[in-house]
């Protein structure tokens, strides 16, 4: 593929993200939007929907994982980063997921930050933008002659 066509359709992927993320509170179900943009520190949690939010932070995340996994594979072309990103993304997800639902469940007990953060890595497609400069990187340096 012609490297202006591959610059483009990440663009346009890059696109994508923007536009889940301005279009996050119609699509998407989460209470905690509205809390962590709050005084979160003297307000108590919101009251949710356990099984509804799972539902929708397991779509948003699929959404933005499959978007991001686009871009890594138009991005390199290469099938190994692709499926190592795969299998990343669906490690992080367990952990993530199964983590953050703990927390809500002591209902934030040992602070907000750590939630406020993991909820981040789950809505928000973070892991894309450490994924691309490692697989660059490992690029760079499998194909220098030493």
């Amino acid at each position: 593929m012609d490297k202006k066509y591959r610059i483009a359709i990440i663009l346009l992927l890059f696109l994508a993200l923007i536009l889940v993320r301005a279009f996050e509170s119609v699509l998407f179900y989460d209470p905690f939007i509205l809390y962590f943009e709050d005084d979160f520190l003297h307000s108590p949690i919101p009251v949710f929907s356990g099984r509804k939010l799972l539902l929708s932070m397991t779509f948003r995340y699929i959404l933005n994982a499959l978007i991001s996994l686009v871009i890594i594979h138009v991005a390199f072309q290469n099938w190994s980063f692709t499926r190592f990103s795969v299998k990343f993304y669906l490690l992080a997800y367990v952990v993530l997921a199964v983590t953050f639902f703990i927390i809500l469940k002591g209902e934030l007990a040992n602070g907000y930050l750590f939630a406020f953060y993991i909820r981040r890595f789950l809505i928000h497609p973070l892991f894309v933008l450490l994924l691309l400069p490692a697989f660059y990187y490992k690029q760079l340096t499998s194909n220098r002659i030493i």
